[in-house]
């Protein structure tokens, strides 16, 4: 029975691995933060990875949903042992798109994407003697992304976009652009299945 199963399996994914119109894809990033703000001047990224969907079609135009998860690191260290704290932010980023196809240029996709961005704010270590590992704090906002997709072949393909998130902030934080504005570029890979 386990037999037939697995064979059934590896039936599916093979005549899945072969279809040109993948509706599904993942892809890998490296997340860069750019721009004079609290992310730029002090986060470095690590890793960012995220799927699409591709649910609907209309006259050259893809619409899907999409859904990346990355993570940012803040090294603190002011050689003195005052400040030696590391604080990672854990970015979930739902999304929905839409990926224009280009007959004369088919191996080119623009797209554009809006959704809501989540950034969990972890610490650990201690800064100026205080013990802050633990602490932790989550802000969220609107999401625009847009960016272009170039096929290295039918199923692999590479792409760079920008992400600009607009955090909401409370009463304690200055509303201004340095405390609110995220801007991100990836630069990565993508495999469709």
């Amino acid at each position: 029975m386990k037999q037939k199963l697995l064979l059934a399996l590896l039936l599916i994914l093979s005549i899945k691995s072969f279809s040109q119109d993948s509706k599904l894809s993942v892809e890998m990033h490296y997340p860069i933060p750019i721009d004079q703000n609290f992310i730029g001047k002090s986060y470095n990224g690590i890793i960012d990875i995220g799927a699409k969907y591709s649910f609907s079609e209309i006259t050259n135009i893809n619409i899907g949903a999409s859904i990346n998860g990355g993570i940012l690191v803040n090294n603190t260290n002011d050689n003195n042992g005052n400040q030696d704290f590391t604080v990672k932010s854990y970015l979930i980023q739902p999304k929905i798109f839409a990926e224009l196809k280009i007959e004369s240029i088919s191996k080119l996709h623009p797209f554009v994407g809006f959704g809501y961005s989540f950034m969990v704010f972890d610490a650990s270590g201690t800064n100026n003697g205080f013990d802050v590992s633990g602490s932790d704090e989550t802000e969220s906002g609107i999401n625009a992304n847009f960016g272009i997709a170039y096929d290295i072949t039918k199923k692999i393909f590479i792409d760079i976009q920008y992400d600009y998130v607009k955090l909401k902030v409370d009463k304690e934080t200055p509303n201004t652009t340095f405390n609110t504005n995220v801007n991100l570029l990836k630069v990565g890979l993508g495999f469709r299945i």
